[in-house]
């Protein structure tokens, strides 16, 4: 079923808009922080869609929630007073934001809700992050024996994080000798937040064998910390995201750095747009909720790997 919708969506897309349909005059980004490339990439991708469906004409604004919910609130509001079309919201707080995603609705305005769930959205496009998790810590555990001490380093509290700790954390129950040492540090999605966050951690923990992170910021970060701590007993840090920081850390032969779990933050976005701009003219989705596949990257087969592509 997902693979028929994706396909269909795709098809949606090469056609743009129906000649009877209402026109896109504008569309409102909001994501969690636009100093990560992924959210860049989502804020391009819904740009280029927007502009395909509704011609060069189409207004759109994106904006920066740096993961505040009280931020987002009043970015909502904006767009409502505004009189936007549709709002592509990557949620600070997946169910803090249910509220002013009522309001939008109310007021008429589509919300697609991308990469994370959010409360009363009219649909969501998002990565199969429980996949993520599961694909990435699977590689993880294959590659420390099946044994040893695991540290994750946790995230923001909306469902993409939550569905990738606990993809993570039941592929590892599997294996009895693997033992979880921390699950429920927050390092924010963010490189300093990594640093800082696994810097605490390894004056914990004096032994760690393996590190899984929610995104590849945040692993990069981690990594940084355990050199410069000049610890030698951690093998491997795998992540979620296939960035193209991540990518260029995986053809680091010598580094920790060593798998991702990819994701197509454009293909997402593109997708998300026409999914509203079908609702906005009454042509529900099959699903409403989206998955996209997040296929595991790693030092073997990263010089395969296309990266996040625009299709």
């Amino acid at each position: 079923m997902k693979k028929i919708l994706t396909a269909s969506l795709l098809m949606s897309i090469a056609c743009g808009a129906f000649a009877a349909d209402k026109p896109l005059k504008s569309i409102g980004i909001t994501v969690g922080d636009l100093a990560n490339p992924f959210f860049v990439a989502i804020g391009r991708g819904a740009e280029e869609s927007a502009r395909k469906i509704g011609g060069p004409g189409v207004k759109v604004t994106t904006v920066s929630s740096k993961y505040d919910l009280n931020t987002q609130v009043d970015q909502i509001e904006n767009f409502i007073a505004n009189k936007t079309d549709i709002i592509i919201l990557n949620a600070a707080d997946s169910k803090g934001i249910g509220p002013a995603v009522k309001k939008a609705r109310d007021a008429g305005v589509i919300v697609i809700a991308v990469d994370v769930g959010a409360q009363n959205a009219s649909a969501t496009v998002m990565s199969d992050n429980t996949m993520a998790g599961d694909v990435s810590c699977a590689y993880l555990a294959k590659q420390i024996g099946g044994k040893g001490n695991v540290v994750i380093l946790n995230g923001p509290p909306v469902t993409a994080v939550i569905d990738r700790v606990t993809g993570c954390k039941k592929t590892l129950a599997g294996f009895k000798d693997i033992k979880i040492l921390s699950d429920n540090q927050n390092a924010g999605g963010s490189r300093d937040g990594g640093l800082t966050v696994m810097s605490n951690l390894l004056t914990a923990h004096p032994k760690i064998d393996a590190v899984f992170a929610i995104n590849d910021p945040t692993g990069i970060g981690a990594e940084l910390a355990i050199k410069q701590a000049k610890r030698s007993d951690i093998k491997l840090i795998t992540a979620v995201d296939g960035a193209p920081d991540g990518q260029n850390a995986l053809k680091n032969k010598a580094g920790l750095f060593a798998a991702t779990a990819s994701q197509n933050p454009y293909r997402m976005a593109a997708d998300a747009v026409q999914v509203g701009y079908d609702l906005m003219n009454g042509r529900a989705p099959k699903q409403t909720t989206v998955l996209l596949p997040t296929p595991i990257v790693n030092k073997e087969n990263v010089a395969a790997y296309a990266g996040w592509v625009k299709n």
